[in-house]
């Protein structure tokens, strides 16, 4: 009796449909009858309605009646069509009361309101007078099946509100392998459309695109399901979906749809924000409804097949075989230099025009008239006033005699060479702890050699500056450990939440593999890791070969070139290495919050460079390793604070800027006075006096010309950086970091090949090969890396807009190029070092006419 109370109908329906009702969805019927109050006081009339299709249906909703559609169509196996609900509310005022719309299907229930509130940030409501809906198609496994679907349309208002119906057909509802299919959507409108793969198809890529930036967007792939999550506050709650304004791709796998087949579903949001779009205005009251105008977007989709396996196949190879080239390379060229040095040696023992005593040093061995050590090497006061113009020709002619400073000869050959590194400590042989006064002396001498800064026993340097490798070996694995770990658990959380914009990648170009997104980019770091390696192996040799040299107590290496420790050599190496890890990691999930991974060991690099350049000219005073990783650590420190913190924070760019110019001053106080400074209590006062003595008392210049030259270039530089940084205020700090150690680095080393030159030193012909390769390499690097595929600096759908497709064999794209050419020019660069200290020990003077004014290399900062 309850429900006969509640059900008065005009019209008998068939007893197949009522059964259908009443199987399906008699739960629902309840709900209706207490929500519209219907069976609690007085009688509610329910009305019957068979309709049709593509006929639009005008009537009014009261609450004393309840109006049901009923439609049936044919669903085949074969093909498949959508159906789509249209509703407009002809009546204002209709928002405190508005019309519930319910369909009901055999697998399905869809209900909606209209006019349709969607919210927006905090709390803002939009009303929708127009909607459109499509209605979700469970599978059939019979050839043909017609099936039914209920309408039921009520109100809870009493004035009763005018409406429009319609049910058409969707006839496009399937999408095509490479066929454009253009549509149109809104917030209230989405759109979804289902795709099936093909037979020899595995996976495909899903690209939407627009002429129109705003209003924002949101794709989705969903299972074949129902219901379909097609709204702005549901979307993102299965399956994958991405924010979009242009552009949107998602790569789409068939193991993924046991059905094999998908939805591709197009919301637009209610706003603009999360695309980077600004926020209107701000409600004065709470539930006040804001007319979101037209939001309307013309959208294009095509379906394309992705890469077949094969073509990863060849991209792993073409890796792989670009990079095992250069190992050929280097095989050949240590074969042909070896077979040289063979010649070389073999001249050695057989001299044509030579005498006994002109050969013994040139093979390691005592003259027949031995030099004394005070002769060789001369006083140091006298140092600065023999120069003799024959000397100085000689030198010049027979590229300069790079003499390693000693005692004297005795003093080096006499201890054993077998004798343990383990044993010697830097305290025990310092030999200059107990002279203060001389150090004094002789790094403040307006004309310095390599020999003035390379007093120390070779063997405590050599143990000091392996401690570079051995440190940066200890951070890689303890930094490179928990990187690996969270961002495996970045992918897993996009695989599992299905959110890509999480992660940045070039969605056109971004090739899974497993559970990685985007393989190529991961790949394309494999060269840092190979040439890395080979430098090192390249360095293990050039070592192996030095100590060979000094067992045998060959003068070339006892008493010539510049001084040679591998240890800066070794720690180069591994960090690129550790760069191209890191890097690997980063690109597993590119977002700011990881940024630092790809950038950490690039200012590592940076930092080791600058310290080899400095080492070549003066070992003794070169910054030891844990003060130079120390700096390195707070140049990291700063560049997480500038990415977490330094987005518009003004605070936080006069801070750094500060600090960045009192650190360029200390600095350059540092190498003027090559560490012969004290900061304490009392700088203060000798700047003053020094201010005036030289300035005001006497006008007086520089005593060292050639530093104060770069110095005043590298402050130039750095305060014009920080006045950049304190101005602009880049939202990349990480990369406007590693631009300020860039910069600083070509600086110097641009001023180190000018006084190599001004010097009378000469570049050797493979020094000079490698200077002009690697430049040629960098700049192509540099084209492919600033055409900016994307960027975490905006919104995940701003950065799509930079998206491209690949350019390299379908498989790479421009950031994988300049992978690529990264890698070959830093290994270029790091040779250059290893080939101008391997040239500059080739040729041996004949002691005999050297004079002590010309002994060793001159010394530039």
């Amino acid at each position: 009796m309850f429900l006969r109370s509640c059900w008065k109908s005009r019209h008998k329906p068939d007893s197949g449909s009522v059964l259908v009702w009443l199987q399906l969805r008699y739960v629902a019927l309840l709900w209706l009858c207490v929500t519209h109050l219907g069976c609690a006081g007085a009688e509610k009339t329910v009305v019957q309605k068979d309709a049709e299709f593509d006929i639009t249906y005008n009537d009014t909703a009261r609450s004393d009646n309840q109006t049901i559609y009923a439609f049936n169509h044919t669903v085949s196996r074969n093909r498949t069509e959508g159906v789509r609900v249209t509703v407009d509310v002809l009546s204002e005022g209709t928002e405190s009361s508005p019309i519930l719309f319910v369909v009901r299907q055999k697998q399905a229930v869809l209900s909606f309101q209209v006019p349709l509130i969607l919210r927006g940030l905090y709390q803002r409501k939009y009303p929708y007078a127009h909607v459109g809906r499509t209605l979700c198609q469970p599978p059939t496994r019979a050839l043909a099946e017609t099936q039914y679907f209920f309408v039921d349309v009520s109100t809870l208002s009493s004035l009763g509100t005018h409406y429009q119906l319609r049910i058409s057909r969707v006839e496009s509802f399937t999408l095509h392998t490479d066929k454009k299919f253009s549509f149109t959507a809104s917030p209230s409108q989405p759109q979804y459309f289902k795709y099936v793969f093909p037979d020899g198809v595995d996976t495909v890529i899903v690209k939407v695109n627009s002429e129109m930036t705003f209003p924002c967007s949101v794709m989705s792939i969903q299972d074949i399901q129902c219901p379909v999550y097609d709204l702005d506050n549901n979307v993102a709650f299965i399956g994958m979906y991405q924010t979009m304004t242009k552009k949107g791709a998602i790569t789409v796998q068939r193991k993924d749809f046991p059905s094999n087949s998908f939805y591709v579903v197009v919301v637009v949001k209610t706003e603009d924000e999360a695309c980077g779009g600004p926020l209107r205005f701000y409600p004065l009251r709470p539930d006040e409804l804001i007319d979101a105008g037209n939001r309307s977007k013309t959208l294009d989709v095509v379906v394309s097949p992705a890469i077949k396996s094969e073509v990863y196949v060849m991209g792993m190879l073409f890796c792989l075989g670009i990079f095992l080239s250069f190992y050929l390379l280097t095989f050949l060229v240590a074969c042909v230099e070896n077979k040289r040095m063979h010649r070389r040696r073999e001249g050695l023992l057989h001299p044509v025009d030579m005498s006994p005593a002109e050969t013994a040093p040139l093979l390691g061995k005592p003259a027949v008239t031995p030099v004394s050590p005070y002769d060789q090497y001369g006083s140091f006061a006298d140092n600065a006033s023999t120069l003799s113009s024959e000397a100085i020709t000689d030198s010049i002619a027979s590229d300069a005699n790079y003499g390693y400073m000693e005692r004297s000869l005795e003093s080096v050959t006499g201890r054993s060479r077998h004798e343990s590194l383990s044993s010697v400590e830097e305290d025990d042989y310092d030999t200059l702890a107990d002279i203060d006064s001389d150090k004094n002396i002789v790094r403040t001498k307006k004309y310095l050699c390599v020999s003035d800064l390379a007093r120390k026993d070779k063997r405590v340097l050599s143990k000091k500056y392996q401690i570079y490798f051995w440190n940066i070996a200890t951070i890689g694995v303890f930094y490179a450990l928990p990187v690996i770990q969270l961002v495996i658990t970045y992918q897993t959380v996009v695989n599992v939440t299905g959110n890509q914009d999480i992660c940045y990648y070039n969605f056109l170009c971004a090739h899974p593999l497993g559970n990685l997104s985007a393989f190529n980019n991961i790949l394309s770091n494999l060269g840092y890791v190979m040439l890395g390696l080979l430098f090192l192996l390249i360095v293990l040799q050039r070592d192996i070969i030095h100590s060979k040299a000094l067992e045998r107590n060959e003068l070339n290496a006892l008493e010539c070139g510049i001084p040679k420790h591998f240890g800066l050599f070794y720690a180069m190496g591994t960090a690129l290495m550790m760069e191209g890890l890191l890097s690997a990691c980063y690109h597993v999930c590119p977002n700011y919050t990881n940024f630092q991974f790809d950038t950490s060991f690039m200012y590592m690099i940076a930092g080791l460079c600058v310290l080899k350049l400095y080492q070549k000219r003066h070992p003794d005073i070169n910054a030891s390793a844990y003060t130079a990783y120390a700096c390195l650590a707070a140049v990291i420190f700063f560049s997480v604070l500038g990415v977490v913190f330094g987005k518009g924070n003004m605070v936080f760019w006069i801070v750094f800027s500060v600090i960045h110019i009192l650190a360029t001053l200390l600095l350059s106080t540092q190498l003027y006075y090559m560490g012969r400074w004290r900061l304490d209590s009392g700088i203060l006062r000798r700047m003053v006096y020094v201010i005036y003595t030289d300035c005001i008392r006497q006008c007086s210049g520089p005593m060292y010309i050639d530093r104060m030259v770069l110095l005043v270039m590298g402050n130039i530089v750095n305060w014009s950086l920080a006045a950049y940084g304190l101005l602009e205020r880049p939202n990349d700090f990480a990369s406007y970091l590693l631009a300020i150690a860039i910069c600083n680095l070509l600086l110097y080393f641009a001023f180190y090949i000018i006084m190599k030159l001004r010097s009378g030193e000469r570049i050797g012909c493979m020094s000079l090969v490698c200077i002009l390769f690697t430049a040629v390499v960098w700049g192509f690097a540099l084209f492919f890396f600033f055409q900016g595929l994307s960027t975490w600096q905006k919104t995940p759908a701003e950065s799509r807009e930079h998206n491209r497709d690949c350019i390299v064999l379908s498989f790479f794209d421009d950031h994988d190029i300049w992978h690529f050419l990264s890698s070959i020019a830093m290994f270029g660069s790091f040779l250059v070092r290893v080939s101008e200290e391997g040239h500059v020990h080739v040729r041996v003077l004949d002691w005999r006419r050297t004079r002590p004014s010309v002994m060793g290399s001159p010394d530039w900062l």
